[in-house]
């Protein structure tokens, strides 16, 4: 199987690269590559459609995506045209030369209200630009009629990039004081935990991967089990630390959402139900917390 797949520099891209190599022929295609044919920048249509149709691959896999939650307020064309627009071509030309299209997307396409785990029939009311312009991907895709598989995920954490993870343990080197907020509740994701599971969906198509997709495919919830707070993961993340180098790094202190504005709003509660993925392939990821200490104490890099 011939795999094109974009966003390699960012987490879930390089775990991605690693963990389909035993799938088929990878091609990874970014935006500043010096092979022109392996250039991509999903933010400029036409070197989406020239890379596609060069390279001719049976499956796109696409977790490239415009993620500055709060920055995309202020850049909305832009995140619209990466986050929104960009997904809608590589199915259009992933049609066209009969392959399928695996995307990943967002738990910031809810609102929060809810006080239970949103299902995949739930209504999607996006309350932030990101959101809203990740929904748009997910409405493109869906349109094209494209064999497709949406991941929505969350709380994207690992040792690469940026995100909350790597932000607490800079902070617990520049503060005494780290004031997290604790009234938004979500599923921290390990994304090694999302790169396995894309690689078993995928590894368990016996047939062509667009008749698959185009059977078993859809939008489906990919999170970590359990649930916890910005203010628990930060908890989490100091408690094992602090046992790798026996000593306390930081008072830790629990926030409102109200004492620490932000450009976008976030959802209060986004926990994603991933029953769907269970029933349909078979695969359960584990508690958020096991994925943590994998990545921390065991030092899986």
């Amino acid at each position: 199987m011939r795999i094109l797949l974009t966003g390699v520099t960012g987490q879930v891209g390089w775990e991605l690269q690693r963990t389909l190599m035993t799938l088929g022929e990878v091609i990874a295609v970014e935006r500043s590559a010096s092979n022109p044919s392996l250039q991509i920048d999903l933010a400029q249509p036409e070197t989406i459609r020239h890379t596609i149709r060069e390279i001719k691959p049976d499956l796109i896999i696409n977790p490239a995506a415009y993620t500055a939650v709060d920055k995309a307020e202020s850049e909305p064309d832009l995140a619209m045209a990466i986050n929104g627009i960009a997904p809608g071509i590589i199915s259009e030309e992933a049609k066209r030369i009969g392959a399928a299209v695996i995307h990943y997307s967002t738990d910031y396409v809810f609102d929060g209200n809810k006080t239970t785990a949103y299902t995949e029939q739930d209504q999607s009311n996006p309350q932030n630009i990101y959101g809203q312009t990740k929904l748009a991907g997910e409405q493109a895709i869906a349109s094209v009629g494209v064999p497709h598989l949406i991941l929505r995920t969350s709380w994207v954490y690992s040792q690469r990039g940026k995100n909350f993870l790597l932000t607490m343990l800079r902070l617990a080197q520049e503060r005494e004081e780290i004031r997290v907020v604790d009234d938004q509740i979500g599923a921290p994701t390990w994304s090694r935990m999302i790169a396995e599971a894309t690689a078993q969906i995928i590894s368990q198509a016996s047939q062509n991967i667009s008749e698959f997709l185009a059977a078993k495919g859809g939008i489906y919830h990919l999170t970590a089990s359990g649930k916890t707070s910005w203010y628990g993961f930060a908890k989490a993340i100091f408690e094992l630390e602090d046992k790798k180098s026996d000593r306390k790094l930081q008072r830790l202190i629990a926030i409102p959402s109200q004492e620490y504005p932000t450009p976008a709003t976030r959802p209060a509660y986004s926990l994603l139900d991933s029953q769907k993925l269970s029933d349909n392939f078979g695969l359960v990821l584990p508690d958020w917390q096991t994925s943590l200490e994998l990545v921390l104490v065991k030092n899986n890099s």
